[in-house]
């Protein structure tokens, strides 16, 4: 199955900066939902963009084959942390066309705010 494309961009990227739940599930985040369709590993290199500072990365992800991943933006630390509480926008790079798709949940207050929304392909 060939669905996807190889390079993806999302534009918005804020990690909210607390949560009043300590349970991972209910924390703040950003993710990034990674569908490889295909019968081969997605080796996927991401670059962090900032209004006020030099691009970060890559940061390095493997999507096995016929697989998703539901990558947490909170989780990166390679080669350094998303700060928190920063406007940021990320590209994806993948050697195999895949699907990505962007969500954030805002549990900073009891009322959990959640968005999605496709990422910006190209090829």
């Amino acid at each position: 199955m060939n669905i996807g494309k190889r390079l993806w961009a999302i534009a918005e990227g804020y990690i909210p900066p607390s949560s009043p739940e300590d349970t991972y599930e209910l924390k703040s985040h950003e993710a990034a939902c990674i569908l490889n369709a295909s019968k081969f590993e997605a080796h996927i290199q991401i670059t962090i963009f900032y209004a006020d500072r030099e691009p970060v990365g890559p940061y390095r992800v493997t999507v096995p084959p016929k697989r998703t991943c539901h990558l947490r933006f909170n989780d990166l630390d390679d080669p350094e942390k998303i700060p928190v509480n920063t406007p940021y926008s990320s590209v994806f790079e993948s050697d195999v066309p895949v699907v990505v798709q962007h969500t954030r949940l805002d549990s900073r207050q009891a009322a959990l705010a959640l968005i999605t929304t496709i990422a910006y392909a190209d090829d």
